[in-house]
Parts: structure tokens; C-alpha cells; sequence
């Protein structure tokens, strides 16, 4: 299989500290990627010494991540890696783009996923217009299909770039989406697959919390969380 890198978190599944692996390739160009190095290929790696890894990191870890790239181009190794760490016990969690929905059934009916996190990049009919690839059909179905397995955590989330998406945008995505936990990532202008990004408008944080907030109370009974490099992950409530 073809990797990036492997790091341990105490965010990517939360309240778990996870083993986080980076799987390259990813058949989209999202213009704010903050891991273009991934997207065309990575270092050979044998599974083996992926579960080595799994391994060396197992006393220290709740979980692993299988992350990308888009780990569903390499669905078998996919498969395998999350086969195994089932096999000794930790939590699952999947990060997706959505783009392959019957890659993604093909795990799911596996019964290998505790958690899965879906981008859900836009509005479903501006897909074209955010990211230049026009998925927002197969990201839909993706999610219908996840919905139908109810023991596992479904999480949708979407990097707010002001240059890219209305603020009105992520009140639409609420409206068309089903999950257990949404969440808005603060888009980071460092590192970006779009060298126009560069340096782009950072959505400041406190104004993500108040877009948020105005979202919670809209749909009162869904979790809502805002993602940001100042204070971290934070989970919003409604205001008395």
C-alpha cells in the first residue's frame, strides 16, 4: 500500500486517544487540501509493517484512524488494517470524502467501523463550484447509506474557507444532511493544493462560534462542534 504518515491524537476520535494513519491517493483536488503530498502517492509500506506499527502503539492507543488521501482508493489494505485492529480489541474510526459509496458499504457491512467521519465539502449542488469535482450526488448517497447502520457514529464536517463558501452555505449542509455530530473546521491558508489560497481569509473563530450557535438554534436536537487552531474542538450549546 501507498502511506503518508501515522501520528497518535487525543481529537481525531474523540474522547479516545487513536493511532492515526494516513493512506495516499485521493481522486479529488479539493483547492484548500492541506495534504497535497498525499494525493498522487506515497511511500510503499507492506501491511505488514503497518501492523507493526498498529502494534508498537497499541499500549498507548484506544483506537486507530484509517485517514487519508481517501483511504477508499485502497479499499482491500482499508479492510485489512481495520480487520485487524478489531482483532485486537481497539476502536475504529473511518475518515471519507464520501466519493466511493459502495466502497463504503462494502465496509460498513463488514461490521469493521465504529466511527465514521464524512467531508461533506458543500451544499450537494455547488460540489462543482467549491471543489471542481461534481460528487455531490455520490456523497449524498454515501451518507444515506451510512445512515442505515445504526452502531456506527456518523460524523459530517466541513472546512469553512470564506473565499469558497457563504456563510449561508453551512446552514444549507445542516439542512441536508443526517448525522450524530456536525462539525465546522476552520480553514487553514498554510500548505493549500490552490496557491490562490494561500494566505486567504482565516475564518475567525469567535465568528465560527456565533454561526454555530445561530445553526444550534435552528436545529436544537442536532451536536454541533467547531473545530479551530486557537481553542480546539468545541462543542456548542444552546444559550439561555
Amino acid at each position: 500500500m501507498e502511506y503518508g504518515a501515522t501520528i497518535t491524537s487525543s481529537i481525531e476520535y474523540p474522547k479516545k486517544m487513536s493511532f492515526v494513519i494516513f493512506l495516499a491517493k485521493c481522486p479529488l483536488s479539493c483547492p484548500y487540501c492541506s495534504n497535497s503530498e498525499l494525493l498522487y502517492g506515497g511511500e510503499e509500506i507492506s501491511l505488514e509493517e503497518i501492523i507493526e506499527k498498529i502494534d508498537d502503539s497499541a499500549f498507548l492507543s484506544d483506537a486507530v484512524v484509517v485517514s487519508g488521501g481517501e483511504p477508499l482508493v485502497q479499499l482491500e489494505d482499508t479492510i485489512e488494517i481495520l480487520k485487524y485492529t478489531r482483532k485486537i480489541g481497539l476502536n475504529t474510526k473511518l475518515d471519507t470524502s464520501g466519493v466511493y459509496p459502495n466502497r463504503l458499504r462494502k465496509v460498513l457491512d463488514l461490521g469493521l467501523v465504529d466511527y465514521l467521519a464524512m467531508d461533506v465539502k458543500a451544499p450537494f449542488n455547488k460540489y462543482k463550484e467549491v471543489i471542481h469535482s461534481d460528487i455531490g450526488d455520490k456523497v449524498k448517497e454515501s451518507l444515506d447509506i451510512a445512515n442505515e447502520y445504526d452502531d456506527v457514529f456518523l460524523e459530517c464536517r466541513t472546512t469553512y474557507c470564506p473565499a469558497l463558501l457563504e456563510e449561508e452555505d453551512l446552514f444549507k449542509i445542516v439542512d441536508e444532511v443526517e448525522c450524530d455530530l456536525y462539525t465546522i473546521q476552520q480553514f487553514r491558508n498554510r500548505c493549500t493544493l490552490d496557491e490562490s489560497l494561500d494566505g486567504a481569509e482565516e475564518p475567525n473563530p469567535h465568528n465560527m462560534r456565533e454561526i454555530a450557535q445561530k445553526i444550534k438554534e435552528l436545529h436544537p436536537n442536532q451536536d454541533i462542534n467547531i473545530k479551530t487552531a486557537e481553542f480546539g474542538q468545541q462543542k456548542i450549546e444552546l444559550e439561555n
